[in-house]
């Protein structure tokens, strides 16, 4: 089995997916303007991504005898349109850094499955960190 370290990794990934699918939910919800029209319905998008992943990675940490967190990490609506979208991509760059992590620790340990897993949830958080960095190029 994976050492009670990744677990706990796995919880801290599942408490930043909680974070922000709700997060652009509400942003998704919240935002007004003429430059929202063309981002609410992709944050929505996106936020039922997140709920995704963190449903993968609740399914993974039980799977490997952890009890997933149902607490997210603090979450940062923001005002205007330009703060959610700048809220929005530092949560991405901050996940970025922590499943490059989890995946070191994943091929380290040789779970080559929760690797996968995150090796797959890295690339559309990357997605998303390039969408909120063009929507900002906006601004």
């Amino acid at each position: 089995m994976v050492s009670e370290e990744l677990k706990e990794w796995l919880n801290k990934a599942i408490a930043r997916e909680l974070q922000v699918s709700i997060q652009y939910m509400w942003q998704h919800v919240r935002a007004v303007g003429t430059k929202s029209v063309a981002i609410v319905d992709e944050l929505k998008k996106i936020a039922i991504q997140e709920m995704k992943h963190a449903e993968a990675i609740a399914e993974r940490l039980d799977y490997l005898g952890g009890e997933p967190t149902t607490q997210p990490s603090p979450i940062t609506v923001g005002k205007k349109l330009k703060e959610m979208i700048e809220l929005d991509k530092k949560a991405e760059e901050e996940a970025i850094q922590m499943y490059r992590k989890i995946i070191e620790m994943a091929e380290k340990e040789k779970d080559y499955t929760t690797k996968k897993l995150f090796m797959s949830i890295l690339a559309d958080e990357e997605d998303h960190d390039n969408s909120f960095g063009t929507w900002l190029e906006d601004f």
